[in-house]
């Protein structure tokens, strides 16, 4: 199979210009170009750009795959809407993301090397499953992060001390799930991560609090924010907004948060794998019975069938080693398989030997149905 690699990058908040496009055109020839995205595959040769710098310059969000199980994740994200620091805690310990600044950016390189991929992939779909994740964090939801963290444990680069960095990350979205499907982070350590019930500090207001926090706001406050909506300059208005709420409300405060070690998350990742494959097994087990009974079904038809046609049934077999072929000589042994084992039921093994012994004497010039019959087992 020759090498194959996918590069897909979108722009969010700003879509490019004419110029732009063009900058990008000299890059690739054969590159789906548009204003907010820019698309290429290779099978051969690679990619003359450089995704980082694409990335400082022009785009919010990239992915990159190679049919060889490497594959990368990227999200810039404006400095003013997150704190560098705290996305760095998620990151300490492994090799599975970077975290650069530039002056305006953070952005997040994810990256994994050896994803062991079952079906061919040729990258396209993944990007648009991922790209709410980068709104979910400029609204403050970092779960995407502990998933990235979780990589960090699963290639055993955490310690077995260490905390996880959020209280679980429940309940998971489509786009969670899709990156740790891109990523092939082992399912049960993502389920033990769900395991914990829902993140306080991510859970949803509920509307009725959401509408005290706004009336609380001052007048001034509104207008402020009403008239940058209508003016339409700022992308990210609704994010910054939902986080500001977010944080006024606060989390729920009945109980304090429970934090899990890396080894506890394995002991629960372990108990979970051992009830999905014994779930697994049960549900394999259940199929084979089933097959069993519907083969055991289909059987005592046939040879019911087989016993209401007498010799008819020998007529057949003679018919069918009459046409001097592989196909006939195959389908007569399968019918004087069910004969004989039609005699054995009724107590006439003796009645269908000697009819054997007939046929084959018959029929003892024809090598290949003979040799058929003693594959068979018909001696």
């Amino acid at each position: 199979m020759s090498e194959y690699q996918y590069y897909e990058f979108q722009a969010v908040d700003r879509p490019l210009g004419e110029r732009e496009q063009a900058e990008l055109r000299a890059l690739s020839t054969r590159a789906q170009i548009t204003a907010t995205s820019f698309v290429n595959s290779y099978e051969w040769g690679s990619f003359r750009g450089d995704p980082a710098r694409l990335m400082e310059r022009y785009f919010d969000l990239f992915l990159y795959l190679a049919n060889w199980g490497s594959r990368e994740f990227s999200m810039r994200l404006p400095k003013r809407m997150v704190d560098p620091a705290e996305l760095e805690r998620f990151v300490i310990g492994g090799d599975a993301a970077t975290i650069r600044e530039t002056a305006d950016w953070v952005i997040v390189d994810v990256s994994r090397d050896e994803v062991d991929a079952a079906d061919w992939d040729d990258g396209r779909g993944w990007l648009a499953a991922l790209a709410s994740l980068r709104a979910d964090v400029l609204s403050g939801d970092l779960r995407a992060f502990y998933l990235i963290w979780l990589m960090s444990v699963a290639a055993g680069d955490t310690p077995d001390d260490a905390l996880e960095p959020l209280p679980g990350i429940a309940p998971l979205t489509a786009s969670l799930e899709a990156f740790a499907g891109f990523f092939d982070i082992d399912e049960d350590l993502v389920a033990a991560a769900a395991s914990g019930g829902p993140a306080n500090p991510l859970s949803e207001p509920a509307p009725a609090a959401v509408a005290d926090c706004i009336r609380a706001l001052s007048e001034d406050e509104k207008v402020a924010l009403l008239v940058r909506l209508y003016e339409g300059g700022d992308p990210h208005l609704a994010s910054a907004f939902r986080r500001r709420v977010r944080r006024t409300i606060g989390a729920p405060s009945e109980a304090p948060e429970k934090r899990r070690t890396v080894a506890e998350l394995r002991e629960i990742a372990d108990r979970l794998a051992a009830e999905r494959e014994r779930a697994e097994a049960e549900r394999a087990e259940t199929e084979r019975r089933r097959k069993e009974e519907a083969q055991a079904a289909a059987r005592r038809s046939r040879m019911d069938a087989l016993a209401a046609r007498g010799e008819a049934a020998w007529r057949e077999v003679e018919s069918l080693i009459g046409l001097r072929n592989a196909s006939g000589y195959e389908q007569a042994v399968v019918l004087l398989t069910d004969l004989r084992d039609l005699a054995r039921e009724s107590g006439r093994s003796d009645d269908f030997g000697r009819r054997l012994v007939e046929t084959r004497r018959r029929h003892e010039k024809k090598r290949g149905f003979l040799d058929r019959l003693r594959a068979a087992g018909l001696n």
